[in-house]
């Protein structure tokens, strides 16, 4: 049975959220990091624009035709460079292990790439922890390691210090 036979790809909707909240705890506890996810389902529904207001992030599932449920997803966001233009960022990409070695996650990785392609984009940006095995995964798709190719180092500002910053402008 081919890929396209045994999965479907498709935008989710919200009667997949619950499912993509249980495979986001899912990745959070394989990277090492159960208490990261503090997204609720209505946080979910909002930002990806399901409850018909404004998108934030896109949310797409992988579903086995066979028993219909969600085995895998991604959720991506636009951005953009200001060296080659628009861009698409994957934020999350997860398989469930039960349906690991499948051609699950190439087939979402691939799905993806074309939805950045049909968007105009001039890449696609992703983060993986260094001892995360789907590395290998990643090069074998093609992705370029820019930690090792361009040195980059990834800085975030959380929201109690993004507040504080805020603030500074008032004074």
């Amino acid at each position: 049975m081919s890929q396209k036979d045994q999965f479907t790809f498709r935008r989710a909707e919200k009667a997949d959220i619950k499912a993509v909240l249980e495979m986001i705890q899912e990745l959070a506890d394989f990277e090492r990091m159960s208490d990261g996810p503090q997204l609720s389902e209505q946080e979910l529904i909002r930002d990806a624009g399901l409850d018909g207001g404004p998108e934030y992030c896109q949310i797409y599932v992988l579903t086995d035709n066979a028993t219909k449920s969600c085995i895998g997803y991604a959720i991506c966001f636009n951005s953009y460079s200001t060296w080659q233009g628009r861009s698409l960022f994957l934020e999350d990409i997860y398989v469930r292990p039960t349906h690991r070695n499948q051609g699950a996650g190439a087939r979402i990785f691939r799905e993806v790439a074309a939805i950045a392609v049909k968007l105009g984009c001039r890449r696609l940006d992703f983060h993986v922890l260094s001892w995360n095995p789907a590395r290998k995964f990643y090069d074998q798709l093609g992705a370029t390691n820019l930690t090792e190719t361009e040195n980059w180092h990834f800085y975030r500002v959380e929201q109690q210090q993004l507040g504080k910053l805020a603030g500074e402008l008032e004074r």
